[in-house]
C-alpha cells in the first residue's frame, strides 16, 4: 500500500482504500482537495465523495468548483472517479471537461493502465445526453 491506497494492477482494475482514513465531512474533503499532499489523498477524497453519493448525500454538487481543478488531469484513476461523480451529480459545467478527457485519452492513451478510463468517461457522457 502506498499512502493507504493500493493502486490498480494487472490482476485488479480498481483501487483498494484504507476505509479508516476516509473523510465524512464535505468541508474537510473540500479543504483536502484544494491542498492535496498526493494523488493518493485525492483518490481517497474522491472515493469518499462517491460513497457519499451512493448513500444519498446531498450538496456534493456544490463542490464542483473544487473538483474542476482536476478536469485536466492525466491520471486515469482520478479521471475515472471524476467521471463517476460527475455522472451522479450532473453539473452542466462538467459535460465539456468529460468530452475533453475522452478526446485527450483517445489521442494519448494512458500508459501502463490496467483499465480503460474511457469506459467510465464515455458512460458519464452518455448519461448527460440521456
Amino acid at each position: 500500500m502506498i499512502n493507504s491506497v493500493s493502486y490498480p494492477n494487472q490482476t485488479r482494475n480498481y483501487c483498494i482504500f484504507d476505509e479508516s482514513r476516509l473523510k465524512t465531512n464535505l468541508d474537510e474533503i473540500k479543504e483536502s482537495l484544494e491542498n492535496p499532499k498526493s494523488e493518493a489523498e485525492v483518490l481517497e477524497d474522491l472515493y469518499s465523495l462517491n460513497l457519499m453519493l451512493d448513500n444519498g448525500k446531498q450538496g456534493i454538487d456544490s463542490l464542483y468548483p473544487t473538483l474542476s481543478k482536476y478536469n485536466n488531469t492525466k491520471s486515469p484513476n482520478i479521471q475515472t472517479f471524476l467521471a463517476g461523480i460527475y455522472r451522479k451529480i450532473k453539473v452542466p459545467d462538467a459535460f465539456g471537461p468529460l468530452c475533453v478527457m475522452l478526446i485527450q485519452n483517445a489521442i494519448n492513451p494512458p500508459k501502463d493502465c490496467p483499465f480503460d478510463p474511457n469506459e467510465e468517461i464515455g458512460g458519464a457522457i452518455l448519461d448527460y445526453l440521456a
